[in-house]
């Protein structure tokens, strides 16, 4: 069954377009990475399928129009974490990870028993059991990307919109990270659409990829083949070469162009 469907979509900031006419179909289950060089219309595509920024086009939901949910409708299908949260500096984890609850909360209602039952589940996964009273300032970075992952996962939705998840974390945060949101993935049958700046990332976990450049689609399929050396070039600027570990895995890396020799 489709999880999410973007047919001929504009993500725009009021007469402003950013992403244009951007068609696409994940599956649930299924793990769609949007990539591109920066500027593309990435973050701004996630945006429009969650509703922070104006559209136009089709966006379907489990086969339900977006537009015709109501906002907590909405929040309870679609688990939005952005590039760039907001994380107030003298909540503890727990009751950040709680905000995922609101959607599921009459208005004014407080948090049950179940929704803490809940939150803590969520921190033992994360490994952040141990952390659940400490203050937001007071974590690392890769902490504090766990505890917004905490408050995405206790929303308890089905798709889940991941805008750069691995910013500032070192490489084993970032495996991590990204082998734990797999696994939800394959345990739990939630669907993930995610950017990701790094290409070798992309292309190890995600079951399908988007390709964007000046907010166009260039290049869509499996990461086999959106993940080309002319493709990237081309839309990168970049010099690469596309190589492979010992388990097969496709390894997007930087291949420094041979110094020009001076002549004597």
């Amino acid at each position: 069954m489709t999880a999410l469907t973007l047919a001929h979509v504009n993500a725009r900031y009021g007469s402003r377009v950013v992403a244009a006419d951007v068609s696409a179909d994940v599956e649930r289950g299924g793990w769609l990475a949007i990539i591109g060089p920066n500027g593309a219309g990435k973050s701004s595509l996630l945006k429009a399928i969650v509703g922070v920024i104006s559209h136009d086009g089709t966006i379907l939901l489990d086969g339900a129009p977006a537009a015709s949910l109501s906002h907590r409708e909405r929040a309870r299908a679609v688990a939005y974490a952005p590039q760039t949260p907001q994380l107030p500096d003298r909540l503890t984890v727990t009751d950040y990870a709680l905000l995922g609850r609101t959607p599921h909360l009459s208005p004014l209602a407080r948090e049950r028993r179940s929704d803490l039952a809940v939150v803590s589940t969520v921190l033992g996964r994360l490994d952040l059991g141990a952390l659940a009273d400490r203050a937001l300032r007071t974590l690392s970075g890769g902490e504090r990307q766990r505890a917004v992952l905490a408050r995405v996962l206790a929303q308890q939705s089905s798709l889940l919109l991941l805008d750069e998840p691995t910013t500032g974390l070192d490489i084993g945060h970032a495996q991590a990270l990204l082998d734990l949101v797999d696994r939800l993935r394959h345990e739990e049958g939630a669907t993930v659409v995610s950017t990701l700046h790094d290409l070798t990332l992309s292309a190890q976990y995600a079951t399908q990829l988007l390709l964007l450049d000046n907010g166009k689609v260039v290049a869509a399929g499996t990461p086999a083949e959106v993940l080309t050396r002319e493709t990237i070039e081309r839309h990168y600027a970049a010099t690469v070469e596309i190589l492979h570990t010992t388990t097969g895995a496709l390894v997007v890396a930087p291949a420094r162009p041979t110094p020009r020799v001076q002549p004597n």
